[in-house]
């Protein structure tokens, strides 16, 4: 049974419609592999075990009836902890919630549930989300897959080493400016950054609600076009006969480009040079409006996550890591005035940059300009935290601040991301590019 934990959440799906896998056990290993992992408090905040039960015994019996509700009716899978779910505390891995229990589930944990798939718990995130480090002293900082002195990526870090720790088989994760896909790269897995409104935000704690995403964490891009349709209850992306073959990208020659360390440099280089020969044509080509862009980040995120969060960090602040406490405060000194004009701004910079990349299938960059730092400089030198959160998000904000879609794959460097960022609600043509890439890649 231990091979189950690592395989696809596609697989697993297949084995169990073919009978070959009984979806209680399937479950039963999982919950067995997370307790006896040395690090399960670090990574999941809850296990669900009785909900993960019963949800496998229904899932055994509609398999045994040929009466399965999606490809992936059985699989187990984990959530980050700011996604609802009903009677199990939802914490958004700070203090200023703790004890907060939702009466339901978020829309995207009922509508997975409602195509079979099993709630094994909630895991750890950095504090209300607003991290790309995954750095979190409150609640927990889940370990790196790579280097246990090392952080896993924010915010969704728990939800990242859950899989990449073979205790899930897939984790659902939320991306404000990278939360998915910083972890998914540095732990080498596959992180889908869905656009704004694509799924519902219903029953998910928020932190930018104009920027805040749904998406999955998984060990492939079949995996992720799978959790896509079940969280958004869509028709599954079709990943049937693909290829790069006269398939254009555009490199931005950009600030994405600017200071790179020396590792996911060489990894994207390399990752260009096997997708130029799979076929693809990659050309490079500046767009100075975007340093404009980047420019309006801050108040933009700042003053959104001081509406929500601020009452709670004028009360009770002292009781946040000080590095998270002292971001969102930044948000409490954005004039109102200023925050609309940013937006409408923005709104006209995404048009533009729509058109200047409209000719392209994806823009392609590292997912990250530097690998996973140590937690122990992290905490004792602000500067520096301060310094690499900032670095960690730069090239995944760029989907964020145009608001479209992206999708990072393993470079096969470990700790390193491939980025694909694709137009607004263009899913599944991505999906279909990152399944031709995944195999160049390969």
């Amino acid at each position: 049974m231990d091979e189950w934990l690592w395989m696809s959440a596609a697989e697993l799906g297949r084995r169990i419609g073919s009978g070959e896998i009984d979806p209680v056990a399937l479950t039963r290993a999982y919950l067995d592999a997370i307790a006896a992992h040395p690090d399960r408090d670090r990574i999941y905040a809850r296990v669900t075990e009785a909900r993960a039960l019963a949800e496998a015994e229904a899932a055994a019996a509609r398999a045994r009836s040929g009466l399965r509700r999606s490809p992936l009716d059985g699989v187990p899978v984990s959530w980050k902890d700011m996604i609802d779910s009903a009677g199990v505390a939802t914490e958004a891995g700070t203090a200023l919630m703790r004890g907060r229990v939702p009466a339901r589930d978020a829309t995207v944990l009922a509508n997975a549930t409602g195509a079979g798939l099993v709630c094994l718990g909630k895991t750890h995130l950095s504090e209300i989300a607003f991290s790309g480090l995954g750095l979190n002293p409150v609640t927990a900082t889940p370990p790196n897959v790579h280097d246990p002195g090392a952080v896993a990526g924010g915010s969704s870090s728990g939800a990242a080493a859950s899989v990449a720790h073979g205790l899930a088989a897939a984790a659902v994760g939320s991306d404000t400016g990278g939360s998915v896909r910083i972890p998914a790269a540095w732990n080498d897995l596959t992180g889908l950054k869905t656009t704004h409104g694509l799924l519902p935000l219903t029953g998910t704690v928020p932190l930018c609600g104009r920027f805040d995403t749904i998406g999955p964490l998984t060990r492939s891009v079949e995996d992720a076009a799978l959790m896509l349709a079940v969280l958004g209850d869509h028709k599954e992306a079709d990943l049937d006969d693909v290829g790069l073959a006269g398939r254009r990208f555009l490199v931005l020659e950009t600030v994405l480009m600017e200071g790179l360390e020396e590792t996911p440099r060489a990894a994207f280089a390399s990752a260009l040079e096997r997708l130029e020969a799979a076929g693809a044509v990659i050309e490079r080509a500046p767009w100075a409006p975007l340093e404009e862009a980047y420019a309006l980040s801050g108040p933009l995120f700042t003053g959104e996550a001081w509406s929500f969060w601020g009452e709670l960090v004028a009360e009770r602040g002292e009781e946040m890591f000080p590095a998270i406490r002292e971001r969102v405060s930044a948000g409490r000194d954005v004039a109102a005035a200023d925050f609309l004009l940013g937006w409408e701004r923005l709104e006209a910079l995404r048009r533009a940059y729509a058109t200047f990349t409209a000719p392209y299938d994806a823009v392609l960059s590292p997912t990250a300009a530097l690998m996973p730092p140590q937690v122990e400089r992290l905490l004792s030198d602000p500067d520096h935290y301060r310094d690499a959160n900032l670095l960690t998000l730069r090239n995944t904000r760029l989907a964020n601040l145009m608001g479209t879609c992206a999708l990072t794959l393993p470079t096969g460097t470990p700790g390193t991301g491939l980025m694909l960022t694709a137009a607004a609600r263009g899913e599944g043509a991505l999906l279909r590019i990152g399944r031709a890439a995944e195999r160049a890649l390969a």
